[in-house]
């Protein structure tokens, strides 16, 4: 029975949440506000290197072996493989990056080099839990315990008795180049020393991704959106995420689910051999024993902090970068310029939270967060430098928790798989 063509025996349907999209505008604004925070702080504190071209330059470059190892996660999880053995592959990447450019003379000899070495971890991982099936956490383990002694034995064999080389180092690799926008390094440089309000901030940002940026950095930037592309707008990408989500649907419809597991996790690990590459060929232009220093680890953090998508997952890379250029770039004073940003951000969420989503109970301890760090920034005229040197790590943590009720990783990530399942 219906009264004026509405039917009375069903509820109507409260129309969807409209869901958050994050476009190339908004994401502009976003980095511009952000700017004005760290501006704000700038002439509060009197930190100029916050927002300095070579702090800007260091952030990219510490960014880009991070969100390398990110990107191999995605691949690897987005067809359903826990890869925890991000920075055993990356460890093999800066062996094999160094030793490949000192045999062919050439650092991008070294890039292909540290991305075959990446690929022969992935390989082991994917033998191990693709075609094995061995849970993806000790597979993982087992491959960072054996890459770092297979290189330190490596290191011995080929790099002792080199000029310049020894047990647990290589000799200095050939130089990448390196481009600059020509015809704004000087004017950028010269109205970043005014230290103007916004406009010297802007300066300073523009001059550190404008000038003498390493070919390799481009390279890796261009493979953000490649990745986007290449799994969310191509058949191949969406057979990827079919095996990562239901391997048992996809199989039903003639994917050969064992194969993109493996070619998925081979890219992963390609991915993450480029990340060690750049620290040993760009960042360093010598490969040490150690180099990773756990970001592999930081890595699968931006990944998740990213939702599992390319575009966060580089937010997340260029976050945790930025945490560490500030430790070398007057490590106390800009992290405890940061605080400032820190509160102001975590006061602007409260109110977000209390106008927009009428979440009473969050925006107050969020707001509670905010008086907290403003506490701690009032009282204090700098950080000590252990703790900033803990900053990128406890910027993680930070992360994490507060993203984590958010995040959705893919249906099938971790399970084992075995052909004629239903999952």
């Amino acid at each position: 029975m219906t009264v004026t063509g509405v039917s009375v025996g069903r509820p109507l349907e409260a129309p969807p949440a409209r869901r958050f999209r994050l476009t190339l505008p908004i994401l502009l604004a976003g980095v511009a506000a952000l700017v004005v925070l760290l501006s704000i702080a700038r002439v509060v504190t009197g930190a100029n290197d916050i927002t300095s071209g070579g702090t800007v330059s260091a952030a990219l470059g510490l960014a880009v072996p991070i969100g390398l190892a990110g990107l191999g996660g995605l691949w690897s999880e987005r067809s359903g493989v826990v890869n925890i053995g991000l920075e055993g592959m990356m460890i093999l990447g800066t062996w094999f990056g160094a030793w490949g450019s000192l045999q062919f003379h050439s650092p991008w000899a070294g890039v292909i080099a540290g991305a075959i070495g990446g690929a022969l971890g992935g390989a082991i991982h994917a033998l191990a839990t693709v075609t094995f099936g061995v849970d993806h956490i000790i597979a993982g383990v087992a491959i960072n315990i054996v890459g770092l002694g297979f290189t330190q034995y490596l290191s011995k064999l080929f790099f002792d008795g080199m000029p310049g080389g020894g047990a647990k180092q290589s000799p200095g690799l050939p130089h990448m180049p390196t481009l600059s926008v020509p015809g704004i390094g000087e004017p950028l440089r010269t109205l970043e020393a005014r230290h103007w309000f916004l406009l010297s901030d802007f300066a300073g940002v523009l001059r550190g991704i404008t000038q003498d940026v390493s070919s390799f950095t481009i390279l890796a930037i261009l493979l953000v959106p490649l990745s986007f592309y290449a799994l969310w707008r191509t058949a191949f990408g969406l057979r990827v995420r079919a095996c990562g989500e239901r391997p048992g649907a996809a199989e039903s419809l003639g994917v050969n689910v064992y194969l993109y597991k493996w070619i998925a996790v081979l890219i992963s690990g390609a991915l993450a051999g480029l990340g060690g590459a750049f620290l040993s060929i760009v960042a360093a232009g010598i490969y040490r024993d150690g180099q990773t220093g756990g970001r592999g680890y930081i890595g699968l953090a931006a990944m998740i902090f990213g939702n599992w998508r390319p575009g966060g997952l580089a937010g997340g890379a260029v976050l945790f970068g930025y945490t560490d250029a500030l430790q070398l770039r007057q490590g106390g004073t800009s992290v405890h310029a940061l605080l400032l940003v820190v509160a102001m951000l975590l006061a602007a969420v409260a109110v977000y939270q209390l106008v927009r989503q009428r979440r009473n109970t969050a925006a107050l301890i969020t707001a509670i967060g905010a008086i907290v760090v403003f506490a701690v920034f009032a009282v204090t005229d700098t950080v000590p430098e252990q703790f900033t040197s803990f900053t990128p790590h406890l910027t993680t943590l930070l992360v994490l928790s507060l993203a984590s009720q958010r995040l959705r990783m893919p249906a099938a990530d971790g399970i084992p798989y075995r052909r004629g399942q239903t999952i």
